[in-house]
């Protein structure tokens, strides 16, 4: 029986960082991105709710399949366990931000 990999991902969104798990990551049919399939969610039995984790799921519900641009992805990690998926604010809180750039830039002929 194959082991079950999950993997941890880390990225930036509108000034919040996201944490979230999924079974399969992949760099994508679509130049600039990683590809992210499978997002898994706690399932919990007790009456307890987590809002930060209902709040993610919510806003993911439905999703099959998401592609995340390839710069704001801050790490990828594999791991043994699920944990809690969370948004939280973006430390050093800045009104400035990055100007997007491109990946591949062409060369000039």
């Amino acid at each position: 029986m194959a082991a079950s990999h999950i993997f941890k991902v880390v990225f930036v969104n509108q000034g919040k960082v996201y944490e979230i798990y999924a079974r399969k990551v992949n760099h994508g049919s679509i130049f600039g991105f990683i590809e992210v399939e499978e997002l898994v969610f706690g399932e919990r039995s007790t009456v307890v709710v987590d809002p930060g984790e209902e709040r993610i799921k919510a806003e993911f519900e439905g999703v099959k399949r998401t592609y995340l641009p390839m710069h704001s992805v801050l790490r990828i990690d594999e791991v043994r366990k699920q944990g809690v998926s969370k948004i939280s604010a973006l430390e050093g809180g800045s009104n400035v931000t990055a100007f997007p750039m491109p990946v591949y830039t062409p060369e000039k002929k």
